[in-house]
């Protein structure tokens, strides 16, 4: 019992979420997408812990 409330809110945010509309700002996610160091595919590619059966 008591687990009603928190479903319902659960709910709510997830309508909101897949209804909602957002607004994107796309300058700044270029800008941020910019800004990152790499590509984190090749991070992994030479991570000696990460097996080639894992990717």
């Amino acid at each position: 019992m008591g687990r009603g409330r928190a479903k319902a809110k659960q709910t709510k945010v997830a309508r909101e979420l897949k209804y909602g509309t957002h607004s994107i700002d796309l300058d700044r996610l270029r800008r941020e997408l910019s800004t990152t160091g790499g590509h984190p595919a090749a991070d992994e590619a030479d991570d000696p812990a990460v097996e080639p059966a894992d990717r």
